[in-house]
C-alpha cells in the first residue's frame, strides 16, 4: 500500500499541477530558475502560484541554495528596493500570485554549484493555510538563460 501511495505522488510531481491535501489545495505553474555566471553566488526562482482557498507561501527550501527567501521588489521613491517577505506571501483564493522579475519572487542565495541551462533545481514550497496547518509542494524548476522570452535580463547599475 505505502508502495501504491509513493508512485501517486510521483505522478502528481512529475504533473505541470501540483496538488496538497483540501485544506490548503495549491497549483504551481511554469516554475524556473534563471542561470548564473561562475561564480555568481545568488539568482532568482520565478512561478505562478494560484490556491483554492486562502493560504500563505511561508517558506521555500532548495538543496542547491544554503538560504533561501521570499522576496519583494518594489519601487521607493524612484529607487528599486528588494527586501525578504519574513512573513511569507499571502495566497488569496483562486488568484493566480506571479512570482516575477520585478515583482514577488524566490532568491536562492549562497549557491554551492552555478545555475546551468538545462539543470533542474528542486524546491520545496512550505504553505500555510488559514487554520495554519502546513502542507508542501515539491517541485522541479528547470534553470533558464539569463535573458527568457525575449526579456532582458534585470540591469543593475551601481
Amino acid at each position: 500500500m505505502n508502495r501504491i501511495f509513493r508512485v501517486a505522488a510521483l505522478s502528481t510531481l512529475v504533473s505541470a499541477a501540483f496538488i496538497l491535501p483540501a485544506h490548503a489545495q495549491v497549483t504551481v505553474k511554469d516554475p524556473w530558475v534563471r542561470a548564473t555566471v561562475a561564480q555568481q553566488r545568488a539568482t532568482g526562482a520565478f512561478m505562478q502560484i494560484t490556491s483554492a482557498q486562502d493560504a500563505r507561501l511561508v517558506e521555500v527550501k532548495s538543496p542547491v541554495a544554503g538560504i533561501v527567501e521570499i522576496h519583494e521588489m518594489a519601487m521607493d521613491k524612484d529607487v528599486m528596493k528588494m527586501r525578504a517577505l519574513p512573513n511569507g506571501l499571502d495566497l488569496p483564493a483562486g488568484k493566480t500570485v506571479e512570482l516575477k522579475s520585478g515583482g514577488y519572487h524566490v532568491m536562492l542565495m549562497d549557491l554551492k554549484q552555478q545555475m546551468k541551462e538545462g539543470d533542474s533545481v528542486p524546491m520545496t514550497l512550505v504553505i500555510e493555510g488559514k487554520d495554519k496547518k502546513r502542507s508542501t509542494v515539491e517541485i522541479k524548476a528547470p534553470v533558464k538563460p539569463l535573458a527568457t522570452a525575449g526579456k532582458p535580463a534585470m540591469e543593475h547599475k551601481h
